[in-house]
């Protein structure tokens, strides 16, 4: 075991995160009224260059006057090579940052990205007298971030998740997708032929491999890995499988794109009854440990590691704010 202490990061409900673009104001209200657990108001690739002055402040405005209930509100800025990115983090944690809680920084390349945020949002905290520090989340949507995401992850204590962005990694990499955060047939192997000469064709998860580095280095620094959109809407069967897949892998959530795929997030994301009854077994086999002075904690006859504990605390914790957010 390595003498690296794990951060702690704020921990928050991350099952479900609605994307909302930040020049149309008509779905501001509806989806601060809704159920996703985090909502991100978009100033970037939803909004035309055109439009991005005034979408900054109507989505300012929404920061201050809707009720966003139990819910945590990000805003995605601009990229740090767009003039419009200091005037995102500026204006708006200015004008409202007592009413944010994390800012989603788009196509992160290295760790220098993360401390020029950090740098501005500490500025704009001691300046504005704003007391709740502000969270950033790491949106890696590139080969250059994804190289450097171990870096990148450890690069401020403001860090809280990883996003992976698949539509702007497979322009960026040159992959050929038919659907963003879809599978593609052409990504497959071929079985040896049998006796009458048949091949079976297996279909590959072309989208293994960075989202499960994004999940590892998340892991690393005590952050929440989060998976990026499927854009079929009209797909809730493809959805799931991705989503799934996802979960399976150690994702806590799932961006969605649209208000239809938030339920179906919150639901598979959630910890199960199960899950949550073994994580609460866990945890009395270590008090009773402590109690009874006892050098090791078992359940079951087998030994429970600092990590399985670690892992029920999680359980538990995520379980009663699913619990909180439901309410009576």
């Amino acid at each position: 075991m390595s003498f690296k202490t794990i951060p702690v990061r704020t921990p928050r409900l991350n099952r479900s995160t609605l994307a909302v673009p930040g020049s149309k104001p008509k779905f501001f209200e509806k989806a601060a009224a809704g159920a996703a657990d985090v909502i991100f108001f978009d100033l970037e690739d939803s909004v035309p260059p055109d439009q991005k002055a005034q979408a900054r402040k109507d989505v300012i405005a929404a920061l201050n006057d809707l009720d966003f209930r139990s819910k945590s509100v990000s805003v995605r800025i601009n990229g740090l090579d767009t003039h419009y990115m200091y005037r995102d983090v500026v204006d708006v944690v200015e004008q409202a940052g007592s009413r944010l809680d994390l800012i989603l920084v788009p196509k992160v390349g290295c760790a220098a990205d993360i401390y020029a945020v950090d740098m501005l949002l500490t500025q704009i905290e001691q300046a504005k007298g704003i007391k709740k520090r502000i969270g950033i989340e790491l949106l890696v949507e590139t080969p250059l971030g994804l190289q450097n995401i171990g870096e990148i992850a450890a690069a401020s204590p403001r860090n809280e998740s990883i996003i992976f962005g698949s539509a702007d990694y497979a322009a960026a990499a040159g992959m050929q997708t038919r659907t963003i955060g879809g599978p593609n047939p052409d990504y497959h192997v071929l079985t040896d032929a049998d006796s009458q000469g048949h091949r079976r064709l297996h279909w590959g998860d072309m989208w293994h491999y960075p989202l499960a580095r994004v999940v590892a280095a998340a892991r690393a620094e005590g952050l929440r890995p989060i998976d990026g959109p499927f854009a079929d809407i009209k797909d809730p069967d493809g959805w799931l499988a991705s989503a799934k897949r996802a979960r399976t892998l150690g994702c806590e959530g799932k961006m969605a794109i649209h208000p239809s795929q938030v339920e179906l997030a919150n639901e598979l994301f959630k910890p199960s009854a199960d899950e949550v009854a073994q994580a609460r077994r866990i945890l009395e086999a270590l008090e009773q440990a402590e109690q009874t002075g006892a050098g090791a904690v078992t359940l079951d006859g087998k030994m429970i590691d600092i990590a399985s504990i670690r892992q029920a605390e999680v359980t538990v914790k995520k379980a009663e704010l699913v619990a909180e957010k439901a309410g009576p």
